[in-house]
């Protein structure tokens, strides 16, 4: 009786370690990243701006005058500092007052405001400008186990910047399989990517989050099944608990 004790012991631990084990090894971050080791990174990929994209644009010179006339206000007209937003059109231009029709489109926000700064005195409209270039509206997604908008407010946002933004993956997430979908002058494009291993994460085209990025956040295998009256109960949470809690039962039963 004893020995069968023993064996039963053994099969609860074991199903707990097997279960436990098994869900951390999806769970840690970059589990192959070495030490005191650098790591060469990828070239940083800047935001560049897209037909549709909405941006602010701000002159200044110390001739407050001269200026006026580049810098919109809003309807009010009052200069009140509230300035109304350029949109990138179809042909990946913005319509600027005097300078008129300006490419933006694959152009990062500093090299915009240099291509304005040139104009301006290239035209001899204002000497010594100072350009400002402002994300309006720029955002990326998030479906899945993470829903929602962020905003992007600079140049470079990694994947895992845009994670720790959103608060971080629930243990409810998988880590090894993220689906980024990527539009690129309308072409969608989709991109697989592994947080449990650098080199696939680095690597990937999708590590500099761009505008409008989808990133989908699958739920782990445990938490499909149990969604899924159709799933394997022998991978759900519930059937390891039933499973020992029968176990438990039993091993009282007899040793009475």
């Amino acid at each position: 009786m004893k020995h069968f004790f023993n064996i039963s012991l053994s099969v609860i631990i074991g199903c707990i370690l097997m279960t436990s084990c098994g869900s951390s090894k999806k769970v840690v971050y970059l589990q192959d990243i070495q030490p005191n080791v650098s790591m060469i990174l990828q070239e940083a990929q800047a935001i560049r701006l897209q037909p549709g994209d909405k941006i602010s644009i701000v002159i200044h010179a110390r001739d407050r005058e001269v200026v006026r006339d580049f810098n919109l206000l809003d309807g009010s007209g009052e200069g009140n500092g509230q300035h109304s937003l350029y949109t990138v059109d179809d042909r990946g231009n913005i319509d600027m007052p005097v300078l008129g029709p300006i490419k933006a489109e694959g152009l990062t926000r500093q090299e915009l405001s240099n291509t304005i700064k040139y104009r301006l005195i290239e035209s001899e409209l204002v000497r010594s400008p100072t350009v400002v270039v402002e994300y309006a509206d720029l955002g990326y997604y998030f479906l899945g186990e993470l829903s929602g908008r962020k905003a992007i407010e600079r140049d470079h946002i990694t994947l895992l910047e845009a994670l720790s933004e959103a608060g971080d993956l629930p243990l409810t997430a998988s880590r090894d399989n993220i689906l980024v979908l990527r539009t690129e002058k309308g072409v969608q494009t989709p991109y697989r990517v592994s947080l449990l291993n650098v080199h696939d994460l680095y690597s990937s085209p999708v590590y500099y989050i761009q505008q409008n990025d989808i990133i989908y956040i699958e739920p782990i295998l445990v938490k499909r099944n149990q969604a899924n009256v159709h799933g394997s109960t022998f991978y759900t949470y519930g059937f390891w608990t039933s499973m020992a809690s029968f176990a438990i039962s039993l091993i009282l039963l007899l040793t009475k």
